[in-house]
């Protein structure tokens, strides 16, 4: 096994799949992106779920949270546009599963305790602990294509997707594995998810996300997946991969401020993004796109609007929060949000940021509102913050 320190080999993004309310399927969540956000109340969830085209029966689909659903869609969907595992054709021992989630299996957490206290322990189900597990979703992701490299599940809060992202690429890069399956899941809008949430302030009391407007007033409730498949760039190539982008670096690093509001003036998302921007080598400058964490909180969005106006300059480049049509999908946001990157440098767009018609005043970033933006796609950003005082940031640019 040759391993690299110094993390010069190159990370290809040869796969995606996505599970959204804005749309099931790649295509399907970019044209629900292009269009006007939702008012749904305290969450934004998949109408009309059916897991069974997933599953060998329907009963092994009973045996799995949403969660686990979920990803094992998206995962199916990645694969199939990375050619398949055979075409892959990465030593299992070297194709590794680092995934996120916030949560895990409440669904299944909270029905089960239910059952308990409406008819007993004994009713209790046998399947609880495997369905509930927040390591669930990345298991069963390894074991349907038999990855047997890393296989290890990030629960960072809201910040997750971006971390177990960035913590695939770098395996690659410092030569541990050749290719991983990674991304997030998530489904925690049961009703003692979201009361939970809503006692504290976190949701929108008007239902609708506004993601850095004047009327922000909380986040609403997402679910869903994306699962991205990476690669050693050469080997990728070699085999006449389509390679749909490049994970050029990222960063993880910690307010130790407060367990919910962020660092004041957004210091520890500020240093996030300049570690980020260190380990691509790039500069400032030469980021086109932002696509912000801006989760419709009052807080959140205005130390976020802070940072990115003290990295990039004030109003110096594109913003975007894809949240007012996904919804907050806490542990599977950064994944969904490298998707839309993704997305949006395949398709020459910059989707708007849906529900809000300009930032609010004091807010000096460019936020993308209203209809599509044409760009010329280079190196992007995509921030997610998590409770806890997590932050993560990713850089993708188009495949050159």
């Amino acid at each position: 096994m040759t391993t690299d320190p110094a993390g010069s080999r190159r990370v290809a993004i040869t796969g995606l799949g996505v599970v959204a309310p804005a749309g099931i399927g790649a295509q399907n969540y970019w044209s629900g992106l292009l269009g006007p956000g939702a008012t749904s109340g305290r969450s934004l969830s998949i109408e009309d779920w059916d897991p069974t085209p997933y599953f060998d029966n329907p009963k092994h689909a009973r045996r799995a949270d949403r969660v686990e659903q979920f990803s094992l869609a998206a995962a199916a969907e990645a694969f199939e546009q990375a050619g398949g595992f055979d075409a892959i054709g990465v030593d299992p021992g070297r194709f590794g599963t680092i995934f996120a989630t916030g949560v895990g299996g409440l669904h299944t957490l909270e029905e089960q305790i239910q059952i308990r206290l409406e008819k007993g322990e004994r009713r209790v189900s046998p399947f609880l602990v495997p369905m509930m597990m927040t390591n669930a979703a990345g298991a069963a992701i390894s074991m349907r294509y038999g990855l047997q490299g890393p296989n290890e599940t990030i629960t960072t809060a809201c910040a997750a997707g971006s971390h177990a992202i960035n913590y695939a690429a770098r395996l690659i890069k410092w030569g541990l594995v050749d290719a991983v399956a990674t991304g997030g899941s998530e489904s925690a809008g049961t009703t003692t998810g979201l009361a939970g949430f809503a006692n504290m302030t976190a949701l929108s009391t008007s239902g609708v996300s506004q993601p850095f407007g004047a009327d922000r007033d909380g986040f609403v409730m997402g679910e869903g997946s994306s699962v991205l498949i990476l690669e050693e760039w050469s080997r990728a190539e070699a085999r006449g991969a389509n390679i749909l982008g490049e994970v050029l670096g990222g960063a993880s690093n910690a307010d130790a401020h407060h367990i919910t509001a962020p660092s004041p003036g957004g210091v520890g998302a500020i240093a996030c993004m300049r570690l980020a921007l260190a380990e691509a080598g790039i500069e400032p400058q030469d980021v086109l796109q932002v696509n912000a964490h801006g989760t419709s909180t009052p807080l959140n969005d205005a130390a976020e609007a802070d940072a990115i106006a003290e990295v990039f300059g004030p109003n110096a480049v594109p913003v975007v929060s894809t949240k007012g049509v996904t919804g907050h999908a806490l542990g599977a946001a950064g994944a969904l949000e490298a998707a839309a990157l993704v997305l949006s440098i395949q398709h020459e767009l910059i989707p708007p940021t849906a529900n809000t018609t300009e930032a609010d005043d004091g807010m000096k970033i460019d936020l993308v509102v209203g209809e599509p933006r044409p760009w010329t796609p280079g190196p992007a950003i995509s921030n997610n913050f998590g409770f806890g005082g997590h932050n993560g940031s990713v850089l993708i640019a188009p495949a050159s």
